[in-house]
C-alpha cells in the first residue's frame, strides 16, 4: 500500500449545504466544505481525486447535480468511500439497508 493511501485512511471530508456541514463542524471536523449548486461538482471531484480522504460524506442534493459517469465512478469506489447523506431540506429519502450493503460491501441482503 502506498504511503499516500495509508495517510488518507483516517481522514474524513464533508461536503454539502450549510445545515449539514455546520453539524459536522460542531463535532470538531476540520475538512468541511459548504458548497453551492454551481461549485458542488467541481469541489467533489477535487476532493475525490486528491487521495487525501478515506471517507467523503456528501449531501444527497449534490448527487443529483453530478454527471452520470462521475456518479457511477464514486458509487463504485471504496477508497475513498463516498456516502450520500439525506438532505436536511425538502423530501428526505433514505437508502435502504440492502441497497447500502450492496453498494458499500458488495453483498446482497435478502429478506425472508
Amino acid at each position: 500500500m502506498s504511503k499516500q493511501k495509508s495517510e488518507s485512511t483516517g481522514r474524513i471530508a464533508v461536503i454539502g449545504e450549510r445545515e449539514l456541514v455546520i453539524g459536522y463542524r460542531l463535532l470538531g471536523m476540520d475538512d468541511t466544505f459548504i458548497v453551492s449548486k454551481e461549485d458542488a461538482n467541481k469541489t467533489l471531484q477535487e476532493l475525490f481525486s486528491s487521495a487525501k480522504f478515506g471517507l467523503i460524506i456528501v449531501s444527497e442534493f449534490i448527487s443529483n447535480l453530478l454527471p452520470k459517469t462521475f456518479r457511477a465512478k464514486i458509487e463504485a469506489s471504496i477508497e475513498p468511500l463516498v456516502l450520500f447523506m439525506p438532505s436536511l431540506q425538502g423530501n428526505i429519502q433514505e437508502e435502504s439497508i440492502a441497497v447500502l450493503a450492496k453498494r458499500v460491501l458488495g453483498i446482497n441482503i435478502q429478506g425472508s
